[in-house]
Parts: structure tokens; sequence; C-alpha cells
């Protein structure tokens, strides 16, 4: 693929990856694409291997529920891997300020059934978080990316590792993935991470609620239509260490 006929703008900057989507500069027919790539051109050893595991798995992924792999090569000295492009942007990007009830809703049920594709073809992500969900925001469609990591094992044992070496996000990432609970890794350990994005979404959702309310009490004094502190603390202390670890990573 020629990419020298497209023009990339930067969507996420991370340690390991950057996430870019090109368009095109001159020609018409060419469709949008997305592009990851190493933040440097010295390449880590296992970035690359991610990027190669990713691209091995696009037979099996579908655009329905996944952003897929189109092809892996170099590209100004670095090694790409070049993505469809559905359209779109990556969730992380709606949680920098309070967010509609209407649109937190469509953005959980699109991920649960993104999920569930994967789920289906009985492979385990084993990453999912925010930066890792293409969602429309139109239509609350969700495409999972980031499958780096991904296994084609409906089950496995996660041996110890130090915090630094251990795979995936810690925020997000389910206990069993630490290797340290006697439990083995499956498909169930993504709905952790599920559980974690959606209550970082309800908490944003819960902030537009409480400014929509003070705005309308300000305008039609006496009225009490608001969450108060006391029971949004209430809520946020019936979820899990986890949950709370998760949105103060993600604010």
């Amino acid at each position: 693929m020629d990419l020298s006929q497209y023009v990339f703008e930067a969507l996420r900057t991370g340690e390991e990856i950057i996430l870019y989507r090109g368009a095109q500069s001159n020609h018409q027919d060419l469709p949008s694409i997305l592009l990851l790539t190493p933040p440097s051109t010295q390449l880590v050893p296992e970035t690359l291997r991610k990027m190669a595991h990713e691209y091995s798995l696009r037979d099996e992924l579908d655009s329905a529920w996944a952003v897929r792999p189109l092809v892996l090569s170099e590209h100004r000295g670095q090694m790409t891997l070049v993505l469809e492009d559905p359209g779109g942007e990556t969730l992380d990007r709606f949680l920098l300020g309070p967010m509609e009830m209407t649109r937190f809703l469509r953005f959980a049920v699109g991920t649960a059934a993104a999920l569930s594709g994967l789920h289906k073809k009985e492979l385990i992500h084993k990453d999912v978080k925010s930066a890792n969900v293409l969602v429309n925001p139109a239509t609350g469609q969700a495409r999972l990316m980031g499958f780096g990591i991904a296994s084609r094992l409906p089950r496995e044992r996660q041996a110890p590792e130090p915090p630094e070496f251990i795979a995936g996000t810690l925020a997000y990432m389910a206990p069993e993935q630490t290797g340290r609970m006697n439990r083995s890794t499956d498909s169930r350990s993504d709905l952790y991470p599920k559980a974690s994005i959606t209550e970082v979404c309800a908490m944003f959702c819960w902030r537009s609620i409480n400014v929509n309310c003070r705005d309308r009490s300000r305008t039609y004094p006496g009225t009490e239509l608001c969450l108060g502190t006391q029971e949004v603390d209430c809520v946020w202390r019936q979820t899990s260490d986890s949950f709370r670890i998760a949105f103060s990573c993600s604010r």
C-alpha cells in the first residue's frame, strides 16, 4: 500500500504507539485509513510483536465490531500497521467532560455488542479500555481495536509477574490477568474492564445531570431535580476499588 498518497493526523499519542487517521490528498477514490506506528524509529521488539499479532488476527475479526488490520508494512523507516477506518473517535476522547444520558447508553450498548461479536469468535481481547474502543457518536456503534495481546485460547493461566511486566492496562485489568489469583483468564475477563468503562462513562453522565439540574434550579427556584453530592458519594462508595482506580486514571 502506497502511504505517500495520504495526509496523516494524530488521533492519540501513547508511550508505546501512536494512532493516526490518514485522509486522501489528491486521489479522490482512496478511502481513509487508520495507522498505528511506534513513537520512535527505534522499535521495541515487544511493540513489533504486538503489531504482528494483531495483523495475524485480520481474518478472524469482523468489521461490524472490530477495526480490522489491512497490511503490516514499513513507512518512513518505521514499521506500521494499517487499519480500516470506519469513522468515529476513540471513546477516551469523549471522557473529557459531561456526557448526555442518550450518548452514554448508546456507547454502553455498542461496546457490549462489540464484545459479544468478539467472544462469538472465541477470542479474548485482554486489553479492553476506552482508548481501544472506536465509537460513532451519532449511532453509538462501537468497534474494538488494540488486539496486540488478544488470545485465541478459550482459557489460559497467567503466571505472576511484576506490575511493570504485566501485559495490558492495570487500571482496567481483570484480577486474574495479574496472575495473582487462582483463576484462569477467559472471555469473562473482558467483561471486567467493560464494566469499568461503563462506570467511568456513568460518572461523566452524572456530572452532566448535575450541571443541567443546577442550571434549572437557578432558573426555577425551589426545584430539586439534581443528584446531590451525598447521593453521588453513596453510589460511588458502592462501586469496587478497581472502578475508582479506573476513573481516576481516565480523568
